[in-house]
C-alpha cells in the first residue's frame, strides 16, 4: 500500500514536471516572453506568429493582476514607492504586447488578427475596468493623494500622484457599486463597437481600387506614383494595368497631379464615403450607438455631456472654451481660405474649365499654385528625402536648437 502511494507521488511529480517543461518550452518560443534581441529593442515582427498573441495577452493580464494584488496586499502604510510607483511599473508585459498587436490591427490586419481582436476586446475591457474600479487599490492611492503635501515628494512625483488619483476618479473608482456595474457594461459595448467601426473603415479602405488601363489617364502623375500603381496592379494579378488605392501614399499624389478630373473625384469620394455606402461595412448605426453610449457614460460619471467629460481633463476645460477657440480660428482662417479659393478658380477659368472648384479639386489646384508662385514640385523634392538624409537633418536641427550631439554606437 505504502509502495503504491510512493509510486503515485513519483508519477505525479513526473507528469507535473513534464507539463511545466512543456509550458516553459512554449513560453521560450513566444517572442513576447523574452527580451527583444534586435537593434533598439524594436519588436521582431519576422518572429512573431499570429498564434503568439492570445497566450501572451492572457499571461500579460495574469501578471498584471498579480502585480496589482501585490500592491493591495502590502501590509505597510501606503507610500509613493509601494503604491503609486508600484502601480506605474505594473503591466509592462501587457503594454509590450498591446503596443505591437494594436498597431498591427490598425495597419496590417487580416481575418485571423480581427478574430483575435474580437475575442480579446471584452477580456481587456473587463481587465482594465476591474483594475480602475478596484476599491482596495483606489483606497491606497487615495491615502497617498491625501498625504501628498506631507510626503516630501518632488514636483514630478507630485504630478504622478495627482494624475493617477484623477485618472481613477474619471474611470469610475468613486462610483457606487451599481453605477460601476453599469459603467463596465457601457465600456464593454463601446469597446466592441469601436472595434467594429475600425474594422469596417479598414475594409472599405482595402476594398477600394481605382483600376486604370488607359495610359492617357495617368497624365500629370510623377513616375514614382505610376511605378507604384503598376506594382500594386501586379500584386493583384492585374498585369498591364495601374491600381491606385485609398492608402495616402497612393491617393494624395493622384489628387495632386492627375489631370483626369473625373478620376480625381472618384478616388476622393471613395475616401470620403468609407463606412457610408449602405453595405455590410456601413458605420452609420454603429456611430449612432457609440454616441448614445458615450452620453450614458458621461452621465454616470457626473458630466452633462461626453464632450465635457473628455475636455475636463485638458487645458481648455470646457466645450464652450473649445467652441470659442474654434470660432476665433475660423474667423482668422476664412478670409485666407476664400483668397486661396479665388486663386484656384482663376486658374480654372484661365485654362477654360467651365466648372466651379469642388473639394476633390483642391489638392490639384493647390499644387498648381505652388508651382506658379514658388516653382515648387513635391515630386522633385522627394529624391532628396531619403531616410539617411531625413535622419541627418533631424539630428542637425536637434543639435542647432538644443545643443544635443549624436554619436553612432
Amino acid at each position: 500500500m505504502k509502495k503504491n502511494a510512493i509510486m503515485l507521488i513519483i508519477s505525479s511529480i513526473v507528469v507535473f514536471s513534464a507539463c511545466n517543461n512543456s509550458k516553459k518550452e512554449k513560453n521560450t518560443k513566444n517572442p513576447f516572453f523574452s527580451e527583444y534581441e534586435t537593434p533598439f529593442k524594436v519588436p521582431p515582427f519576422d518572429k512573431i506568429d499570429t498564434s503568439d498573441y492570445m497566450p501572451a495577452f492572457i499571461e500579460g493580464m495574469k501578471q498584471h493582476d498579480a502585480e496589482i494584488d501585490s500592491i493591495i496586499n502590502n501590509k505597510e502604510e501606503p507610500t509613493f514607492e509601494n503604491t503609486v510607483l508600484a502601480y506605474d511599473k505594473s503591466g509592462k508585459l501587457l503594454t509590450k504586447i498591446s503596443n505591437v498587436f494594436f498597431n498591427i490591427t490598425e495597419a496590417n490586419t487580416n481575418d485571423q488578427i480581427q478574430a483575435i481582436a474580437r475575442k480579446l476586446n471584452p477580456l481587456l475591457s473587463k481587465h482594465n475596468d476591474d483594475i480602475s474600479m478596484n476599491e482596495n487599490l483606489f483606497k491606497r492611492i487615495k491615502v497617498v493623494y491625501d498625504k501628498r503635501n506631507k510626503m516630501k515628494l518632488d514636483s514630478q512625483q507630485l504630478r504622478v500622484v495627482e494624475k493617477y488619483y484623477r485618472d481613477f476618479e474619471r474611470l469610475g473608482a468613486n462610483l457606487p457599486k451599481d453605477k460601476q456595474d453599469s459603467l463596465k457594461k457601457v465600456n464593454a459595448e463601446i469597446s466592441m463597437l469601436k472595434l467594429q467601426f475600425g474594422e469596417n473603415l479598414l475594409a472599405e479602405t482595402k476594398n477600394f481600387q481605382l483600376v486604370i488601363d488607359n495610359k492617357k489617364d495617368l497624365e500629370g502623375l510623377p513616375q514614382g506614383s505610376i511605378d507604384a500603381a503598376a506594382a500594386t496592379a501586379k500584386e493583384l494579378k492585374k498585369d498591364g494595368k495601374w491600381v491606385f488605392t485609398l492608402d495616402k501614399p497612393s491617393m494624395i499624389p493622384f489628387l495632386q497631379y492627375a489631370k483626369n478630373r473625373e478620376l480625381r473625384e472618384k478616388i476622393y469620394n471613395g475616401y470620403l464615403m468609407r463606412g457610408n455606402n449602405g453595405n455590410k461595412n456601413d458605420n452609420n448605426k454603429i456611430a449612432a450607438k457609440i454616441v448614445k453610449l458615450r452620453e450614458k457614460k458621461a452621465s454616470l460619471l457626473g458630466y452633462k455631456s461626453y464632450a465635457a467629460y473628455v475636455i475636463d481633463d485638458n487645458m481648455a476645460k470646457t466645450p464652450e472654451n473649445v467652441d470659442k477657440f474654434l470660432m476665433k480660428l475660423w474667423k482668422a482662417a476664412l478670409p485666407i481660405a476664400k483668397s486661396e479659393l479665388k486663386e484656384m478658380q482663376n486658374i480654372i477659368d484661365r485654362e477654360g474649365g467651365k466648372f466651379q472648384l469642388q473639394p476633390s479639386d483642391w489638392w490639384y489646384y493647390a499644387e498648381k499654385i505652388h508651382k506658379e508662385k514658388y516653382d515648387m514640385d513635391e515630386s522633385e523634392v522627394k529624391p532628396y528625402m531619403s531616410l539617411e538624409n531625413v535622419k541627418n537633418g533631424m539630428f542637425h536641427v536637434a543639435t542647432k536648437l538644443y545643443g544635443i550631439t549624436f554619436n553612432k554606437l
